[in-house]
């Protein structure tokens, strides 16, 4: 019953070293969550594009500013989002080449 099929026991072993704890596990929960919500998924996409301020995602998106706000504080507690102050003016950006990436190639896929 407790037999293995495909892998032999110093291999199982092998993969319960490298699997996540649950710690991490948590985490990339919580970080892959972000691309399951529709709002946050369209502020990347646009972000993957340009840098943008607030305003300027709330006319392209058609989503009030107080909702893309409350998105982009999410996306920054989970350090994928960034910003840099110009004047008055907060302009945000992906802040990893990799999640840029992604985004690009998914938005690719739906073509």
């Amino acid at each position: 019953m407790n037999k293995l099929l495909r892998i032999s026991e110093r291999n199982k072993y092998e993969v319960q070293d490298l699997l996540p704890n649950d710690d991490c596990v948590n985490k990339l929960a919580l970080y892959f969550q972000n691309f399951a919500d529709q709002t946050r998924i369209k502020i990347l996409s646009a972000l993957s594009i340009k840098s943008l301020c607030v305003n300027d995602l709330s006319k392209i998106l058609g989503i009030n500013q107080t909702t893309i706000s409350h998105q982009l504080k999410t996306l920054k507690s989970q350090s994928m989002v960034d910003y840099r102050r110009e004047g008055k003016v907060l302009i945000y950006f992906i802040k990893s080449s990799a999640i840029n990436e992604m985004m690009l190639y998914a938005t690719k896929i739906c073509l």
